[in-house]
């Protein structure tokens, strides 16, 4: 099927530009990042191929797609943001994405602090790698870092790409327990960044630690906590579709060719219907994925329009629950799908020559990535009440 058909698949995904943007992105993916090209950035020296990044910033404009053209980006919505990230999954392609132009650029974006936008975020867009630091020892609902009115000392745990990041934006709380927002550089005193081993090679993680580190506080809006999360359930959402799609293309090309007691084992009837069952498991978490997507794009319009504080933080809260349950529902689906697709190529899905391990490995990362589908599910359920 084509870009621009996947494009017509998705709710509020379907304009001519989006086609062309998806097009763009993953016809680039197919010419620099392949199997081979894939697994060779992993080995690389931070992980990912620096000269594909350079074209995706460069030549698409893939980090600078959700920022405003007040800070040199391009002016799109989240939704262009949310299928180059869809496209990514379904490529695996290492890349400073999600870290930097999804989640340390929206947690600018969110903030609403416009003095802080205009110096970082042309940064952000034109493609310098930031990191943000959000999970403590204890998970993504407990940031490790405070604020003692002057300096944050503390650990944060899981920072996508934080060996290698330019840039900091922290979230830490303060003597009160409120969360607070902060930009420092990676070279400030007192701080020291760490990789950490992974399950998952095609995505790089480090803990970072603070110790008396000195770092700008931002403004925050009251709804500023739940855009973030919104945005980084929404964006984990997106690589789980694009990752369930390419095993559902994977399970059904390989069971075309592989024969047994003399026929494609793809026309079995039993293979069949787990395969259909695949595909529909990967295309309704897409239809959530896409919802999500929507929602998000129209919290950050209403936040940043004229809308009353009121309005803001109802679309935020909306689509804080919009991401969550599409979270939830698409790593489910994809660590189901994984788990069809090693069964379904027999005993060589598991090997190290086969790329279904890797989408394997890439599932059950994003299942626990910025909150397990139990704790997302438990958190949200008291809110969830209240509308």
């Amino acid at each position: 099927m084509s870009a621009a058909g996947d494009a017509a698949l998705a709710p509020g995904v379907d304009t001519p530009d989006q086609a062309a943007l998806r097009d763009s992105v993953r016809s680039l993916l197919e010419k620099r990042a392949g199997s081979e090209e894939m697994r060779a950035a992993t080995r690389a020296e931070h992980g990912y191929d620096e000269s594909l990044w350079s074209a995706l910033a460069g030549q698409i404009g893939a980090s600078a797609l959700g920022i405003p053209e007040t800070y040199d980006g391009a002016g799109a919505s989240y939704l262009e943001t949310h299928l180059v990230a869809d496209e990514l999954g379904r490529s695996l392609t290492p890349s400073p994405l999600l870290g930097s132009a999804i989640l340390a650029g929206y947690a600018l974006l969110a903030s609403g602090d416009e003095a802080a936008n205009a110096e970082y975020l042309p940064d952000v867009a034109s493609g310098v790698i930031y990191g943000l630091c959000w999970s403590g020892e204890a998970g993504w609902h407990a940031p490790g870092v405070t604020f003692d009115g002057t300096t944050l000392s503390g650990v944060a745990k899981y920072v996508l790409g934080g060996d290698y990041a330019s840039t900091f934006i922290v979230v830490a709380t303060d003597a009160e327990g409120s969360p607070t927002l902060h930009v420092c550089p990676a070279d400030a005193a007192g701080m020291d960044a760490t990789r950490e081993p992974v399950m998952d090679p095609t995505r790089t993680m480090a803990t970072v630690r603070f110790d008396g580190v000195r770092a700008r506080r931002l403004d925050m809006r009251e709804e500023t906590m739940s855009l973030l999360g919104a945005v980084a359930w929404a964006a984990a959402s997106a690589e789980a579709v694009g990752a369930a799609k390419a095993l559902v293309e994977r399970t059904v090309e390989y069971t075309s060719q592989r024969k047994q007691f003399g026929r494609e084992i793809g026309g079995f009837q039993a293979l069949k219907h787990r395969m259909a069952d695949m595909y529909v498991r990967s295309e309704t978490a897409r239809s959530l994925s896409y919802s999500a997507a929507a929602a998000v794009a129209r919290a950050f319009e209403i936040g940043g329009g004229d809308a009353s504080p009121e309005t803001a933080r109802a679309a935020a809260f909306d689509a804080e629950i919009e991401a969550a349950a599409a979270k939830v529902y698409a790593t489910r689906a994809l660590s189901w799908i994984a788990g069809e697709a090693i069964q379904l190529h027999g005993g060589v899905g598991i090997t190290w020559e086969y790329d279904v391990q890797l989408f394997f490995k890439r599932a059950h990362g994003l299942a626990t990535l910025f909150g397990q589908p139990h704790e997302l599910a438990e958190a949200l359920e008291p809110a969830a009440g209240i509308r």
